[in-house]
């Protein structure tokens, strides 16, 4: 079973022809709600890899709700640990541009009441076998009980670093396996992309833990306490990256659920995400097993 600890939202998209700077406005195009939120699109991503998926989240009473669930409940991820809250669900409010990049601004709602004790509701299967996949779109004390609680309970846990927050740092190493663009790994390691390769090796040598960093049309790295491996992308002309290293997250859970070798993971995960910039938006674009495998062959 993979388990996602994390966010819910309802993504509202507004297209326009560049990001706008500080204090300036642009005209736009078209808009669109979406459900999403990174631990939603996460679930979803390692559903439609193939993985059994639960989804501890929260959520508000309120017309948004039914919308932000509606991809997870066709998909037949489990949300049975999902909680109503007396508070609005989530918003993300996202603006994209013509070559596919996006700035993007949370607004938590519900995801900001998620607390230690909706980690030791929601967690109480969890043992060993089990993945539990946790982001940091809610508080940090519940996203540190849930790692916790996975090395109690003989759990791999993966954290993925988005969005970078101040204690981060300290954080990352209570998981199994740490998940940051290349941007977030500067800041967790404190060195410049430049000494990426020498900067993932210190982290691993001093933590003990696994390290991937996404690279986008790159692909992936990957530094293990045996040593590093490396994944390169699946080579696309992109539409929209929003939702693209969420993909990558489930794929990468649901291919180790599946007891993959972390390199074939890493690689499954790359495609994924590839795939995932090809369509609008982020939980509808998130691609199928089936549509991976044609590209693996």
């Amino acid at each position: 079973m993979i388990v996602v600890f994390g966010s819910t939202n309802l993504d509202q998209v507004g297209t326009v022809t560049r990001l706008p700077q500080p204090g300036e406005t642009v005209a736009g195009g078209t808009f669109s709600m979406a459900p999403g939120g990174k631990g939603a699109n996460q679930a979803l991503a390692a559903r439609r890899a193939g993985a059994a998926v639960r989804h501890v989240s929260a959520v508000g009473n309120d017309a948004f709700a039914d919308m932000a669930l509606a991809l997870l409940e066709a998909g037949g991820v489990d949300l049975s640990q999902l909680r109503r809250a007396e508070a609005a669900t989530g918003i993300a409010m996202i603006f994209v541009d013509a070559a596919g990049e996006n700035v993007i601004a949370i607004l938590p709602g519900a995801n900001g009441t998620i607390s230690p004790a909706d980690a030791e509701r929601g967690l109480g299967e969890l043992g060993p076998g089990d993945i539990l996949l946790v982001q940091q779109e809610v508080p940090q004390a519940a996203t540190r009980r849930a790692l916790e609680l996975a090395r109690e309970r003989g759990a791999t846990s993966l954290l993925n670093t988005a969005p970078y927050l101040p204690d981060t740092a300290e954080l990352a190493p209570l998981a199994d396996i740490v998940i940051a663009n290349e941007t977030e790994f500067s800041l967790l390691s404190g060195r410049p992309l430049a000494e990426l390769d020498a900067a993932m090796a210190d982290w691993t040598a001093r933590t003990g833990r696994t390290i991937v960093v996404t690279l986008g049309p790159d692909g992936a790295r990957a530094r293990t306490p045996d040593g590093p491996l490396s994944v390169p992308a699946h080579k696309v002309t992109p539409v929209d990256t929003v939702g693209a290293g969420d993909t990558f997250c489930g794929y990468l859970a649901a291919a180790l659920g599946a007891g993959l070798p972390l390199v074939t993971a890493l690689r499954r995960a790359a495609v994924a995400g590839s795939l995932a910039c090809l369509h609008p938006g982020a939980q509808p674009a998130i691609p199928t097993e089936a549509a991976v495998d044609a590209v693996l062959g």
